[in-house]
Order: C-alpha cells, then sequence, then structure tokens
C-alpha cells in the first residue's frame, strides 16, 4: 500500500487497490485519511498549481477531491464500482496553503446503484463544497 493511506477499516480491498494504481490523486497529493465501506475521508493541501487565474482553488480540483472520496466509499468489496454521475455545488472560495477534507458517506445503495454524500470543508471546518455522486457496480471484479 502506498502512503497516501492512513487508516483503513473493514473490508476495503478494491479501494486500497484502487488508490495504490491512482496517479491523479498521488499527483495531487491526496491524503486518504479514511477508507471504510461506505465512509471514505480524503485531504488536501492547496498549492499554488492548484488556484485560477482569480488565485482561488480551480474548482475541477474541489471537485477532484471530493469524487475521490465518493471512490473510495462506493468501492466496499471486490467488485468494481464507477461513477454514474455526480454534482457539486460550490459554497467557497479557498486559497493556496489551506487544507480541504472530503468526508463521503452512504446514502443508499440498491443493487448496483447507489447515492453518496461527500461534503468539503476547509481547516477550520467551513464547508467548502457538497457533493452528490451516484455510482454503479459493474460485473467485474479485481
Amino acid at each position: 500500500m502506498t502512503d497516501m493511506t492512513r487508516e483503513a477499516s473493514g473490508d476495503g480491498r478494491a479501494s486500497r487497490a484502487m488508490m495504490e494504481r491512482d496517479r491523479a490523486a498521488a499527483m495531487l497529493g491526496l491524503v486518504v485519511e479514511r477508507d471504510a465501506p461506505g465512509h471514505a475521508v480524503v485531504s488536501m493541501r492547496v498549492r499554488e498549481d492548484m488556484t485560477n487565474g482569480f488565485h482561488i482553488t480551480h474548482g475541477g480540483l474541489v471537485f477532484a477531491l471530493a469524487d475521490t472520496a465518493f471512490a473510495i466509499a462506493c468501492n466496499e468489496d471486490d467488485r468494481v464500482t464507477v461513477a454514474a454521475g455526480a454534482d457539486i455545488s460550490f459554497l467557497k472560495p479557498t486559497v493556496v496553503g489551506q487544507t480541504l477534507t472530503a468526508t463521503a458517506m452512504r446514502r443508499s445503495r440498491t443493487g448496483r446503484s447507489g447515492i453518496y454524500d461527500v461534503t468539503v470543508v476547509d481547516e477550520l471546518g467551513d464547508p467548502v463544497a457538497e457533493f452528490r455522486g451516484r455510482s454503479r457496480t459493474t460485473s467485474r471484479t479485481l
């Protein structure tokens, strides 16, 4: 396992294997704080190269953070689960030096479909974004 994962509980095999190969998450410096079935916490320190032309964190990178927490939470067993869709609402801008934390929680999982909510907060705990992901479990296994 890479140094990206700090704590793992439950099965988590699929998400841990997925994160070991996730080059985008590694490039962004994402840190997996918690990896449990239906629940994940991932953090990211905002760097200069993560800002847009207004000197605030690029929304696509906030989305990437939330999407990664979602992916970990929904890959609960050895069946590969992917995003079927997602929406995000940006609530507060952030800047270089801040640490963002995304917490994903399963809301429902029925058959091959799931719904997961992700809240992104800054280091003060203030909400930065709210993300809702819809998952689809495939027939593939790890």
